[in-house]
């Protein structure tokens, strides 16, 4: 068509094309529905079975059966739209996992949540059901909760899925933690909860991300593919935290919440509740469908962190972790986590005094408790298992019999290496120059225990560093207490709560759940030790911030005695004043000092700098204040934005447009009034009206019988009405002619 010169050519063009598309749009039509005619089977969408698809081709009565393949999992309202194309349907999925999506509250609690197949199955019951029982995904053990919780118990494993295990896989090792199908990770009084974030909707738990991870390093190093495990998480702050631990160690894991894994399945899957509170709330946890999903997607193992005393307040999730305690491994967080003893069960000065006035009473009971523990430990292991109470209990025996060990025969050995480990502590304590003392990693785990307990014992801080082979244990000494002179008393809320602790210790550890009772009351009493602590700590900032001079009077009242007279007050106001006010600086400042506008002090050449001696973020609100006030930027501040005021910028420009407009008003052509000389001349004006596209507009003038052109080009509109003007004034006959 570029080529055609022709206005008729190019017209015959245009017309052949639009039969050529015309054309190529009924063959593409008849060929569809040809297509669609000889096919026995159509698969499309819901959406893409309108009659805006290719569907469209069909007659409305050519189908004779619909059938809707997890139709639970979409809106009735989509799913008619198939169902109006046949006369028989089938609608296929389990209305017991996820139900649709629904974002709008108010549409939900209107009944739209509730999927087609759900409603049919509740108006007309089994009579239109038809249930596949036999399942070819999971171990038996692991199937059988969601069979008695969500299927009546109908549900059956197939004989090639029913007793297989990771350790059936190739190349996976058999060990324990390939020898189990279900596997629980009790996080109950270990201190680990969830995240208490005010702003954040999503809940994540840092304890059983860590706990987690270590079972992920034990599968893989059992042999077990890294592609074969998944981790499942109902919060995303959750999996987000996951794959933040482990997604650069571990690039083919998969770490999704629920409903990103509904339909997938995997060998292994580790699913972590997150939920760990003293309220007791599961959140959206209460979902029953989205826990069945998420137990559901597991082939071989199944592996469930979770609080119990908190999931337990749900019946269904109770439910589950009853099942898994009883046809599964229960475990602790002390099993993997060594040092959660040493983070949360630390005593303070307090819980030592009544310790040690109850230890007289307690210790014929700690002896009577050591023999019952040892018979526990071995109907357990008999057994195999490791419940809760057995492991709460081996938790109180390592806590009150610190010598009671199972075998008489190490009994000898374990009390020589409590000396030595003593007398190691002892030594530290003597020498003021040691300020921490380091166990080498070869101690092992009851060793380290050990360590833990005379280090609380002794007021020491204990702290259990790395993993495996390489964990070690460093004692330090424990901060200098603050002035009591300055610190208020403490409430009597925590003595009554220590008497209670005493009162219950006193019992006597009848049963293993008076083990969890006085773990709870003994964690209650230092939660509450601890915020008495930040209340007063708090307190005191304010203030400081109102009063920034009265830490250092206080200092100074300290130094003075009582009986001193005013002489003695103000040399001691001397002395301080003459020291650099950094706390560990003892350098003068009587010849060369700094006084720091923001806290009032004298400091040496070294720490007059305000970040270094704590006042920075008082130096930076002074800088931000003093910049947005008077808009300089001084040395250090960064680069001086350059942009123009907008109020400035229009005042200028119109300033600039003034200006312009009286220059061209001076340049303007004077007009003549004057009458033509007898030899005038005739002129003519050519003037453009545009740049292109418009005629031109000829001016001829004639006068005395005498002519002459002339040319005027002018770019806008007003200097075409000037030169007219012109014209008109010095012209005695103007005639217009169009070229």
């Amino acid at each position: 068509m570029k080529k055609a010169r022709d206005k008729g050519q190019w017209s015959n063009l245009r017309r052949e094309i639009r039969e050529l598309r015309r054309e190529l749009k009924t063959r593409e039509e008849t060929a569809i529905t040809q297509i669609l005619k000889r096919s026995d089977v159509i698969l499309a969408t819901n959406t893409g079975a309108s009659d805006d698809g290719p569907l469209k081709h069909l007659p409305n009565d050519h189908f004779d059966l619909v059938v809707i393949d997890e139709c639970a999992q979409a809106l009735e309202s989509s799913c008619w739209i198939a169902l109006l194309k046949a006369r028989k349907c089938i609608l296929a999925g389990d209305y017991k996992q996820l139900p649709p999506t629904i974002k709008s509250q108010s549409a939900a609690s209107e009944g739209l949540s509730v999927s087609l197949m759900e409603r049919l199955i509740k108006k007309y019951g089994d009579s239109v059901v038809q249930m596949l029982t036999t399942q070819y995904r999971m171990n038996s053990a692991i199937m059988q909760w969601a069979s008695e919780q969500m299927y009546e118990g109908k549900l059956i494993a197939h004989t090639s899925v029913e007793k297989y295990l990771l350790r059936d896989l190739a190349g996976v090792a058999d060990v324990e933690e390939t020898r189990i199908p279900l596997l629980l990770i009790d996080t109950a009084s270990c201190g680990l909860n969830e995240m208490e974030e005010t702003d954040e909707q999503s809940k994540g738990n840092q304890g059983e991300v860590d706990i987690v991870a270590l079972h992920i390093k034990a599968l893989t190093e059992a042999g077990v593919q890294v592609k074969d495990i998944a981790i499942i998480a109902p919060y995303n702050l959750q999996v987000d935290l996951l794959r933040q631990k482990l997604s650069h160690k571990h690039a083919e894991l998969e770490i999704k919440s629920v409903d990103g894994f509904q339909g997938r399945e995997k060998e292994a899957v580790v699913l972590s509740l997150v939920r760990s509170n003293r309220k007791g709330e599961v959140g959206f946890l209460a979902e029953d469908r989205r826990i069945n999903v998420a137990v559901t997607r597991a082939r071989r193992q199944l592996v469930v962190v979770c609080d119990s005393q908190t999931v337990r307040n749900h019946d269904f999730l109770k439910s589950l972790v009853d099942y898994m305690s009883e046809h599964g491994e229960v475990r602790t967080a002390f099993e993997y986590l060594e040092d959660c003893v040493a983070q949360n069960y630390i005593r303070d000065e307090k819980d030592k005094q009544i310790n040690s006035k109850d230890a007289a009473s307690t210790k014929q009971k700690s002896k009577n408790q050591g023999k019952k523990t040892e018979q526990e430990q071995k109907k357990s292991a008999a057994n195999k298992s490791r419940g809760l109470n057995q492991s709460n209990v081996q938790l109180d025996q390592h806590k009150n019999t610190n010598s009671h060990h199972p075998k008489p025969k190490d009994a000898d050995q374990t009390q020589n290496k409590k000396k030595e480990i003593k007398e190691q502590l002892l030594n530290f304590l003597k020498d003021p120059n040691k300020t921490e003392l380091q166990f080498p990693s070869t101690l092992n785990s009851h060793e380290r225990m050990l360590v833990h307990e005379l280090s609380e014992e002794m007021g020491l801080r204990h702290e259990s560093q790395g993993e495996g082979k390489n964990r070690r244990i460093t004692v330090s000494r424990p901060p200098l207490e603050p002035d009591k002179s300055v610190e208020p008393e403490q409430p009597d809320v925590t003595v009554c709560t220590a008497a209670k602790l005493q009162d219950e210790l006193q019992k006597g550890p009848s049963k293993s759940a008076v083990d969890l009772k006085s773990l709870h009351l003994e964690r209650m009493c230092r939660e509450q030790e601890k915020r008495e602590e930040k209340k007063q700590e708090k307190q005191q900032r304010v203030r400081r911030e109102l009063n920034p001079n009265a830490s250092k009077t206080t200092d100074i009242a300290a130094g003075a005695m009582p009986d001193d007279n005013f002489d003695a007050l103000i040399n001691a106001v001397v002395k301080a004043d003459s020291v650099c006010g950094f706390v560990k600086c003892k350098a003068s400042v009587l010849t060369l000092g700094q006084l720091c506008l923001y806290c009032n002090r004298q400091y040496c050449l070294s720490h007059h700098i305000p970040e270094v001696h704590g006042c920075g973020d008082k130096a930076k609100a002074q800088a931000r204040m003093r910049i947005s006030k008077e808009g300089v930027l001084y040395a250090g501040s960064g680069q001086k934005d350059k942009s123009i005021d907008p109020n400035k910028k229009a005042y200028l420009q119109r300033k600039l447009d003034s200006k312009l407009d009286d220059m061209a008003s001076q340049r303007k052509t004077k007009l003549s009034h004057k009458a033509p000389k007898s030899t005038g001349r005739a002129m003519l004006g050519l003037v453009y009206l545009s740049t292109r596209g418009h005629k031109r507009l000829r001016w001829h003038c004639e006068f005395h019988g005498c002519s002459k052109w002339r040319i005027f080009t002018v770019n806008t509109l007003e200097g075409v009405l000037q030169v007219t003007m012109f014209l008109i004034a010095t012209s005695h006959m103007i005639k217009k002619n169009y070229v």
